[in-house]
Formats: C-alpha cells, structure tokens, sequence
C-alpha cells in the first residue's frame, strides 16, 4: 500500500499585475494556511517521503512553509510537468517515483488536483487553496497508479479545521 497526500497551494497574491501567474507569490492569508496546513500533518503524524511540487511560486512557497513547520524530512523534487497539469499530467508524474518510497505530498494546482481526488477515488471533493486530501492506495509500486485504485482516508480544508477551532474554543 502507498499513500498520497495531495495539497493544493495555499492563497496567492493578485496585487502585482505584472507578475505572471507562475510568479504569483502567496497573499498574507496563503502565507498563514501554509504553516497551519504544515502543524495539521505534524498533528496527524503524517509521513511523507518525498515531496513533488510545482515550481510556480506560490507553490514553492506553500511547499517550503509546509515542510518546515510539519518537520518533513523529505527531499522536495520540483516539476515543471506539475503546473498548469490536469489528472492524467499528475498521474504520469507520481508514477515515475522509485518503489521505495511509501508516501508522496503533490503539491499543486486546481482542476487537476480534485481532478486526480476523483479518478483515484470515485469521490468528487472541492479542493479550496491550501486543502489537503489524504489518499491510500491498493498498489505496491507508484507504476501501478490507476482509475479507482484508491481510497480517500481524509480531507482536511484549512476553514473547515479553523471554524472547529472556533467552535471548540
């Protein structure tokens, strides 16, 4: 069994038009449901093995926050095929990890992250910036990734966790 971790990249900043979209660095909000996403893994005592990544900005940026404040110890592999990439793009490029690992975190980009939360799972799940849906997979190498070949173990979306905080004083 292998699992996938799936994160949308946290908000990102509209403010400076001449930036290009893959410039776009995160917005004050982004720059705080990073590390709040990063304490959720620690909290949840996640794995995670490797991290695969867009190389936009704002995705660099989530990837680094998260990774710092969840104390991943991983190696971060930016992909250049992860931005702008639909379901199948992100299927191809999970695929080609080394058997060895055991838990990958995707950080990307919508459609195609709750594109990729559908096909592998048959759920249709709305992934807001800085979501994060937890996959377990009935494969034995990333090579066998395909349709259906999933379970969607847990969502976690940053407003979601924040109201419950609320609530629960």
């Amino acid at each position: 069994m292998k699992t996938l971790f799936l994160l949308r990249h946290a908000k990102s900043s509209w403010e400076n038009s001449n930036l290009t979209d893959f410039e776009r660095p995160l917005n004050k909000r982004g720059l705080n449901a990073a590390p709040f996403m990063g304490e959720k893994i620690l909290y949840n005592r996640f794995q995670i093995d490797l991290i695969l990544s867009s190389p936009a900005e704002r995705a660099r940026q989530t990837t680094i926050l998260v990774k710092e404040t969840a104390l991943i110890n991983s190696t971060i592999q930016y992909d250049r095929r992860i931005y702008e990439a639909g379901a199948r793009q992100l299927l191809e490029v999970v695929s080609e990890t080394n058997k060895d690992k055991n838990s990958i975190m995707l950080v990307g980009h919508n459609p195609g992250m709750e594109q990729l939360v559908e096909i592998l799972t048959g759920e249709t799940q709305t992934m807001p910036t800085a979501a994060l849906a937890v996959i377990d997979l009935r494969i034995k190498r990333w090579k066998e990734i395909s349709k259906r070949c999933g379970t969607l173990r847990k969502m976690i979306r940053p407003k979601d966790e924040m109201v419950a905080l609320e609530e629960n004083g």
